[in-house]
């Protein structure tokens, strides 16, 4: 039931209204503007994007139509096989078609008919290489980099920033050529060294004038790009307008919302419906007690997402009936993560996307023992370290890794050369030992542990073998390593010292659990019917793929897709706005490990 609304409150009229301003939220929002829909977004924050300006960018869209002006043309069914092997019970088949079936279209529509420009994720490989039907590239898009200059100074000015914690001073590296290119400065490289120097001499130089990262990668390419493209379609966007409740006629379809401004609430009547797509719940402390593993109070968590994302979507659908579904294999969508503490006081979240991966580095629990293959997705190294972490301890890793890494590559937050250790070292973050023994002391590790399980490691990883986790084994594993390390690109010893670790607690991107829709994002009740006028998109809706993690992009991708299915059907849309065309030449591609981060 929703309360009366005072007669004085002032109203606003259109045909849609979206709660939220990520991925899902202004897909939706782009969608049916493009169909001539009067649209507003509301956003609680005062900055739009929520996590997906804080993610990698990275959608997985198999079957896409770069992927097929690039001459990779593939069944969906073999989707669907490799879906169904790693979803097992959880593959939901109605929901899964309808992803597959909205992907190609999706990206079509943006690439060809907005500001959002796609590049295609030529080598990304889905996670699980041993399954039949995993791809090994061509399933990804990401969003092209943007110059912030092309946004309005007023849109600018709503659009998130960067995620410190994964860029170089607020500046963001792209993942391919460019991450590669920062990566080889640190060997000395003249190219790389040619690539950095200039990229963060303009960095230096926007910092300068206009107060900002002006360069956009990632996360902020993929906001900043739906942005400007809602802009361009005349969508009205209100930041700092946090959603109260839901309106509902006298036969239950809702019908708009009140939300509430610096100058007090506002009723916004929407006649077509109001899409919910607030980022689900990885900043609400109940919720995280109640859903998440080995989380006794809810705080034992550090999540990814801006603290916006703390439910409210999901509070708004149950006031009107929407189903909150929790059966899923996990209520988070994992990522390890360590904590960066600053001398301002400030604790920052830093997610380990390709640290892991690279040669020469393990994770360790207490007892000096490995847990997981270290080069697999971020959500089993979470997983395996809960599965690991006896009951009533708090879960903790430790990623160890020696000096010719640290020089080489990132460690957590610590960077390669030419950036000084001492920070980290100063702050704790870092932890440094001469020997695995003094390193063991130092981070509270046993020592005859640690010294064994290196010791095994090194033998094997000199082979390129991992007898007991089979690092190295797939496709995705060894893209995310080191080409230049034989035989195997993701082995390497851990053997010159000092040593280093960093400490690994469990994180996530978002969450999996979310309000039951239908193929067409309407919401469902508890007797599976829809609600009408209520749609979800994003975080919001629950896991197309059943809490599992089958590839890098797997929230992104289901965001944008439901977030455009939902504008269609909103706009009653019939016809495919791409006409099912590809692009009518090659789009050059952008890879990397860790591509897919959200």
């Amino acid at each position: 039931m929703t309360s009366p609304i005072d007669a004085t409150t002032p109203s606003l009229d259109c045909d849609v209204l979206v709660v939220g301003s990520g991925a899902g939220g202004l897909a939706a929002a782009v969608t049916a503007a493009y169909h001539g829909l009067k649209v507003v977004v509301v956003e609680k924050a005062d900055v739009c994007g929520g996590a997906t300006a804080w993610s990698g960018g990275w959608a997985w869209a198999p079957g896409n139509p770069l992927a097929q002006a690039a001459g990779v043309v593939e069944d969906k069914e073999s989707f669907r096989t490799y879906l169904r092997g790693v979803l097992g019970s959880d593959y939901q088949a109605d929901r899964v078609d309808a992803f597959l079936e909205a992907v190609p279209h999706m990206v079509g529509f943006f690439h060809r008919k907005t500001a959002l420009q796609f590049v295609p994720g030529a080598k990304i490989n889905d996670i699980y290489g041993g399954l039949p039907g995993a791809g090994t590239g061509h399933r990804s898009v990401g969003p092209k980099p943007l110059n912030a200059r092309r946004l309005r100074p007023e849109l600018r000015a709503k659009l998130r920033h960067q995620l410190y914690e994964t860029s170089f001073l607020g500046m963001g590296i792209m993942a391919g050529p460019d991450l590669t290119k920062f990566l080889s400065a640190s060997r000395g490289n003249p190219r790389g060294l040619f690539h950095a120097g200039w990229r963060f001499g303009l960095h230096l130089l926007d910092l300068l004038v206009h107060r900002r990262n002006m360069q956009l990668v990632n996360g902020t390419a993929l906001t900043g790009r739906l942005l400007q493209s809602a802009d361009s379609f005349g969508v009205d966007i209100r930041v700092s307008t946090p959603a109260r409740r839901l309106l509902t006629d006298g036969d239950g379809k809702v019908t708009g919302a009140v939300v509430e401004r610096p100058e007090g609430e506002l009723r916004i009547n929407a006649s077509r419906g109001v899409v919910l797509a607030a980022g689900g719940f990885p900043q609400d402390v109940q919720r995280r007690k109640e859903l998440f593993p080995q989380t006794p109070t809810g705080r034992e968590h550090w999540t990814l997402a801006p603290a916006e994302a703390s439910g409210d979507g999901i509070s708004l659908g149950q006031s009107v009936g929407a189903r909150f579904r929790t059966d899923v294999k996990s209520a988070a969508a994992w990522c390890p993560v360590s904590l960066v503490p600053y001398r301002s006081g400030r604790t920052g979240t830093f997610p380990h996307i390709m640290d892991r991966a690279k040669p020469g580095s393990i994770g360790v629990l207490r007892s000096g023992k490995r847990f997981v293959n270290e080069a697999n997705g971020y959500y089993d190294y979470v997983a395996a370290l809960l599965g690991a972490t006896p009951a009533g301890e708090q879960p903790e890793a430790w990623q160890i890794a020696d000096s010719r890494f640290v020089r080489r590559f990132p460690l957590g937050m610590a960077k390669p050369l030419p950036v000084p250790l001492f920070p980290y070292l100063r702050s704790g973050y870092l932890k440094k030992g001469r020997t695995l023994e003094e390193l063991a002391a130092n981070c509270g590790i046993d020592p005859a542990g640690l010294k064994e399980t290196v010791g095994r490691f090194n033998r094997h990883a000199a082979l390129g073998e991992d007898p007991d986790f089979g690092r190295g084994a797939t496709p995705f594993n060894r893209y995310g390593g080191d080409p230049a390390v034989k035989p195997n690109p993701a082995l390497g010893p851990i053997g010159k010292g000092p040593f280093y670790a960093v400490r690994v607690v469990p994180g996530s991107f978002g969450t999996f659990a979310g309000m039951d829709v239908d193929g067409r994002s309407r919401a469902l009740d508890d007797g599976g019917q829809p609600i009408p006028g209520l749609y979800v998109a994003g975080n919001d809706q629950a896991s197309v793929m059943g809490g599992h993690y089958p590839a890098g992009g797997i929230n992104l991708g289901p965001a944008l897709a439901f977030g455009y299915v939902a504008g269609r059907d909103l706009a009653g849309a019939v016809e495919y706005e791409d006409d099912g065309a590809v692009p009518l030449k090659p789009v050059p591609a952008a890879s990397g490990s860790g591509a897919g981060a959200a």
